[in-house]
């Protein structure tokens, strides 16, 4: 059944109404990755509202926002985001992440680099370099607990795993932008209340709580089907959702 509905489903056609659409309109991986931050932070709500809110973000950042983090200066940033509000989310939480990316960049020169930078070899997933990238973009702390919340808080970090599910797996749906080592098989599954409402159907979890437990038990389970790629039906098992107009 998972394969038949990936095989359905995981096609580029099916991408729109979807946040990663708008990584397809960047051709280099420095764009890329800085575009898959923003528009999986703002993965939360109608997906309408998503999609108009990660397009008014882009939008000053001009044809490449890895150039707009790293020249504007902070009263730039802030400037050019002021007024902006996603549903909890503000456009100072925005400028605060933009200056934490920026600080990344001039560190470890990429948001890969950073990531890579805290993985552990013997991990099963990724939780470690999760917690420690987390940790350098200010989870929890100064860009808003509701924001991005922090894995070490118990959170299952949906939003940044979708990000990794973006950057790390290569089909004709994900990109594949890193490109130095992660493998797809320590990837964890975006869990929010439409996945874990069929992980529940599904009999791959019998938690309540949508929260990383949960999101590491629903990963196990797909990881039994799928060794090396647990999160290969996440698009396709969410494209039920949002085709049939739940999100």
């Amino acid at each position: 059944m998972l394969e038949e509905l990936y095989a359905r489903f995981n096609r580029r056609e099916y991408v729109h109404p979807d946040p990663l659409e708008f990584l397809y309109s960047y051709e280099h991986p420095r764009d890329r990755e800085i575009v898959g931050l923003l528009a999986s932070s703002l993965a939360y709500g109608r997906v309408a509202q998503i999609l108009k809110s990660v397009e008014s973000v882009l939008r000053p950042m001009g044809s490449s926002p890895a150039d707009f983090v790293l020249t504007a200066s902070s009263a730039g940033v802030a400037r050019a985001f002021r007024g902006f509000k996603h549903r909890f989310t503000t456009g100072d939480e925005i400028a605060l992440l933009l200056g934490r990316v920026k600080k990344i960049l001039h560190k470890y020169g990429s948001l890969e680099a950073s990531f890579t930078a805290h993985l552990k070899q013997d991990a099963i997933t990724v939780l470690p370099a999760l917690a420690g990238f987390a940790e350098e973009l200010g989870c929890g702390a100064d860009c808003g607990s509701m924001f991005l919340p922090s894995p070490s808080r118990g959170s299952a970090c949906k939003r940044l795993n979708l990000f990794l599910r973006w950057m790390v797996r290569r089909d004709d749906v994900d990109l594949g932008v890193w490109r130095n080592g992660i493998s797809p098989a320590k990837l964890i599954v975006p869990l929010d209340i439409h996945m874990h409402r069929i992980s529940l159907g599904m009999g791959l979890t019998e938690r309540k709580q949508a929260d990383m437990q949960t999101a590491l038990e629903v990963t196990a389970a797909f990881r039994s089907i799928r060794p090396g790629d647990p999160v290969r039906y996440d698009f396709s098992l969410t494209r039920l959702g949002i085709l049939n107009g739940i999100e």
